[in-house]
């Protein structure tokens, strides 16, 4: 039985996800994309049927819908027949489009933690505060729901989870790294929607440190990383997803999470919150409007599925690992390596939407065969990673491995 997939967003993100369900609708079956502008999901279909992307005919349309809506959205997913919902729309919407899929038991996938409007960096694991408060809501409908199924989160979860099942008998440090080393040729512009991406670093960095939650200012403190294909990066310990169920899921005393940026990028960003424009709390002009000064700098800049077209270079995105394995220390770096024009080429999105939409479209084809349908929430380093990591190789996210032994891919098919 075909399950029928809604994606909900309309960004770079949900445009890969449609592309990759689309090479995968002879399993996935009808494909409908919704978000309140019903032009940007139209705008979606259109890339994917200019590139031929679907496997086999099919149904492929574009909706108008209000995610915070929850009956309206699971209204959408009883008329569309959907039974599966990936949602890559804003992560404001998180916590209503879950409650849509309880009430409606289609399977839930996003890509980012839940986040209130109104507060930024609460209190960890952040996961605690709305997602799994609903735990025993999704085991009770009986529906699966996948937590932080993109990149990182997602498929660093399910290096680590590897990591922990085939490399290690005990893991010391796990250090996410994520590398952009491309350019988009814009004087300033972020990769993904920008007030997403300023929320993430205006608070406190919360790292998992000595087995208990450690607190940095953002920039505070760095390190420069010798990565293959990328060489030598600087990096900045950041406050992420995926520490607040890593921390929880594995017995793994420092979990950190580094992520690399330009100098132009620190020097915008310092300014722009010195000056306050990165408030997420309303103020009032001089003429008596209320605005966000946050949501002006997200309006002024350019829109991340813009960039997508004159992108060069490659990402480095993996999970450094330190242990011991037959009593002896080892160190093993999982990671991937994907390429900007490439991935304009082949769905028109640039890599950082790639690696992020890919995933969530090869969680989906794992629920629709039943390998990651467990009728219950869970976070990715909960379920088996190779499963995951061999459909990603076939999807275009392939693995490599570095460690005693060399810089090579990932065997799949055979454990090391």
């Amino acid at each position: 039985m075909k399950s029928n997939v809604l994606i909900i967003g309309a960004g770079g993100v949900a445009q890969v996800v449609a592309h990759k369900c689309a090479q995968n609708n002879r399993l996935l079956g009808d494909i409908h994309i919704a978000s309140r502008t019903v032009a940007k999901c139209q705008a979606i279909v259109d890339s994917v049927r200019a590139k031929r992307s679907l496997q086999v005919d099919g149904v492929l349309e574009a909706h108008a819908l209000d995610a915070l809506d929850v009956e309206a959205t699971s209204a959408l997913i009883r008329k569309t027949g959907s039974r599966i919902v990936i949602n890559v729309g804003a992560s404001f919407v998180n916590m209503s489009v879950l409650s849509a899929c309880i009430a409606t038991g289609a399977a839930y996938i996003d890509t980012a933690i839940h986040e209130d409007p109104l507060k930024i960096c609460e209190t960890p694991p952040w996961y605690g505060n709305y997602e799994w408060r609903r735990r025993e809501a999704c085991e009770k409908a009986g529906m699966t729901a996948i937590l932080g199924a993109g990149f990182d989160p997602g498929v660093v979860n399910a290096y680590a989870a590897l990591a922990r099942d085939e490399y290690f008998d005990r893991i010391d440090s796990i250090d996410i790294v994520d590398i952009n080393a491309g350019s988009h040729g814009r004087w300033f512009a972020t990769n993904f929607d920008p007030e997403i991406n300023f929320r993430e670093f205006t608070g406190q960095v919360w790292s998992w440190q000595n087995g208990e939650w450690t607190s940095n200012r953002m920039f505070e403190v760095k390190k420069v990383w010798d990565l293959p294909v990328v060489g030598e990066s600087t990096s900045y310990l950041t406050g992420h997803d995926e520490i607040h169920s890593l921390s929880r899921n594995l017995d793994v005393p420092q979990i950190r999470f580094w992520m690399g940026f330009g100098e132009r990028y620190i020097t915008v960003f310092t300014v722009l919150k010195n000056l306050g424009l990165l408030s997420e709390q309303p103020v009032t002009t001089a003429e008596g409007q209320q605005v966000v000064p946050l949501k002006v700098v997200k309006a002024v800049l350019p829109d991340p599925s813009s960039l997508a077209p004159g992108y060069t270079g490659k990402t480095c995105i993996g999970d450094l690992v330190r242990g011991v394995k037959g009593g002896e220390e080892r160190e093993v770096f999982i990671y991937n390596i994907s390429d900007h024009e490439a991935s304009y080429a082949e769905v028109g999105s640039q890599a950082i939407s790639y690696t992020a939409g890919v995933p969530a479209a090869a969680a989906a084809i794992l629920i629709a065969t039943g390998a990651w349908d467990v009728k219950k929430m869970v976070n990715v380093e909960e379920l088996p990673p190779r499963p995951f990591l061999a459909l990603l190789d076939r999807m275009g996210l392939p693995t490599r491995i570095r460690d005693e032994h060399g810089d090579r891919p990932l065997a799949l098919s055979t454990q090391p």
